[in-house]
């Protein structure tokens, strides 16, 4: 049985496989790791236990193993001889009765940074696209003339997408110059005939590719055009083809009267009765610019995830994942050099290099740490792992909402597929 564990001081890879039953080679495989390098106290690895013994880790209660393992809180205590109440032992032992994975939908955005699109990309699309239902090509620009700036090189991912049964997604943005432009949309969204112009061109490239779902990231809309963005997605709606699906992206929100420019326009009871569903940008509370801290914390998401609920059947709802950390450097000031973005891997391989555990901030449920670099600056890390990824899993099952939405291919995040498939069965539509 799969689980999660934690590396303490003195582990290795021999020491954990005797200890979980598990082998070397597994732990291995199941977590990408190279075998020659030393494991970082605190990192997470996923390990096979025999049979269906669970050893409880730091954190645990019976409500989390139990989400985790899709099975009735009750039928995890009787099988134990719990009381509901029973306060749990870090490696304590656990009988987990067989448990019954519900559906979800999952998505994740391919963002090539060079034409023709690099190997290695196309091989991290190749091995997530077993667990996607959506395949999501960022990003077909949208322009003021009613056009469509098309990206380059889409076949081999378009291949990928068909050889997986993954629906590919139209992705239209009002990205200008590198920048969300409310000018753009201001036309678009205002001038009828232009509009007609757009949406014609928009279907007819959909048609062309054979992307099933077109899905519109517009950001950075002018307050003002909140109703008009609403029209432009009815319009657009009811000239569908048959068997094509219309999606948007949303920004975190907690109020239907959220004020700021970033939050006015979009406007989630509309757009959640107009659009079959949404991506939520669950993430970027800890960003480039801004104070160390997790980027997604765990109770900011579930409150936009509680709001989304009220406006819109939660079936709707595809909540957003970073597959990104940042590593910023101390002390931090506005206007300081931006954080350098960081994969799971290449946060775990920074603790290895300078000698550092790697901490567990279980109230924004992220991993950190802290280091000095060879200047004598001193950094400080969060990143995702496969706690932190859980304890998303646990929350989609929670609220009950219909899936996730990957930010994006090519991160490296070895355990990302492998959990997916433990905690879900996958939507296949393609």
């Amino acid at each position: 049985m799969l689980q999660i564990v934690v590396v303490q001081r003195g582990d290795t890879l021999y020491k954990m496989a005797q200890r979980y039953g598990a082998t070397v080679d597994e732990i291995v495989r199941d977590n990408g790791l190279d075998a020659s390098l030393p494991l970082v106290i605190g990192q997470s690895l996923l390990v096979n236990t025999t049979g269906n013994v669970y050893y409880v880790q730091p954190g645990d209660s019976l409500y989390k193993i139990a989400l985790t393992y899709n099975i009735p809180l009750q039928t995890l205590a009787k099988a134990n001889n719990l009381s509901l109440k029973t306060m749990l032992q870090d490696g304590q032992r656990l009988y987990i009765p067989k448990g019954t994975k519900r559906s979800a939908e999952s998505i994740a955005y391919l963002q090539p940074t060079s034409i023709p699109i690099k190997e290695s990309l196309l091989n991290a699309t190749r091995a997530l696209s077993p667990n996607l239902t959506y395949l999501a090509y960022f990003s077909f620009e949208a322009k003021r003339d009613g056009t469509l700036n098309e990206p380059t090189s889409l076949a081999p991912v378009l291949d990928i997408a068909r050889q997986n049964r993954v629906v590919p997604m139209l992705v239209i943005t009002n990205l200008e110059s590198g920048n969300f432009s409310p000018e753009v949309t201001k036309i678009l969204f205002n001038n009828p005939t232009l509009q007609n112009k757009f949406i014609t061109n928009v279907l007819e490239t959909a048609q062309k590719y054979n992307m099933q779902d077109i899905h519109f990231d517009f950001e950075n809309v002018r307050p003002e055009d909140r109703e008009p963005y609403n029209q432009f997605l009815r319009n657009v709606k009811a000239r569908l083809p048959q068997g094509y699906t219309l999606s948007t992206t949303l920004v975190p929100k907690t109020s239907s009267a959220q004020k700021g420019a970033f939050f006015e326009a979009h406007d989630y009871k509309a757009q959640g009765a107009i659009v079959n569903f949404v991506v939520i940008m669950t993430y970027d509370w800890g960003w480039q610019g801004g104070p160390p801290q997790a980027v997604s914390p765990i109770d900011p998401v579930k409150q936009v995830i509680q709001y989304a609920k009220t406006q819109m059947p939660a079936s709707k709802i595809m909540m957003g994942q970073n597959l990104y950390g940042f590593d910023w450097t101390l002390p931090y000031k506005p206007g300081n050099p931006p954080a350098k973005a960081v994969s799971s891997v290449a946060a775990v391989s920074l603790a290895r290099k300078y000698n550092v555990p790697i901490r567990y901030d279980y109230s924004a449920q992220a991993p950190n740490f802290t280091y000095y670099d060879e200047n004598g600056s001193q950094h400080e890390v969060w990143f995702e792992d496969s706690r932190s990824l859980q304890a998303k899993f646990n929350l989609m099952k929670e609220q009950g909402i219909g899936g996730i939405s990957y930010w994006k291919i090519g991160l490296p995040f070895p355990q990302n597929s492998r959990l997916l498939a433990e905690n879900f069965n996958i939507v296949k539509k393609g």
